[in-house]
């Protein structure tokens, strides 16, 4: 039983860590001018390995990306924007996003 519990508490410990090095980056992309070409950022981006979450502003053609930095970085992000055929320039560069309290 010992075993178990340790078990757990040690798995819970892992996935709680999993997430602490999350970043946030602004692009600008041009090529973002409806809400079509939106839809194609909110379908592809967020698939994107280590994406967490994502906010599109069409009127002012910027995304704002929170990732995961031990699992991605900005460069793969502008490559998952190119797969599709935009170009995502970085308008505020990656930071550290600051822990929320409930």
């Amino acid at each position: 039983m010992k075993k178990v519990l340790f078990l757990f508490v040690f798995l819970f410990s892992v996935l709680g860590a999993a997430a602490k090095n999350l970043q946030q980056v602004i692009f600008k992309v041009e090529q973002m001018t409806c809400v079509n070409c939106e839809a194609k950022v909110k379908r592809n981006i967020p698939y994107e390995k280590g994406v967490k979450n994502m906010k599109t502003d069409v009127e002012n053609h910027t995304v704002t990306v929170t990732f995961d930095a031990d699992v991605t970085n900005v460069a793969n992000l502008q490559k998952g924007f190119a797969k599709f055929g935009y170009k995502a320039e970085v308008l505020q560069p990656a930071a550290p996003v600051k822990a929320q309290k409930k």
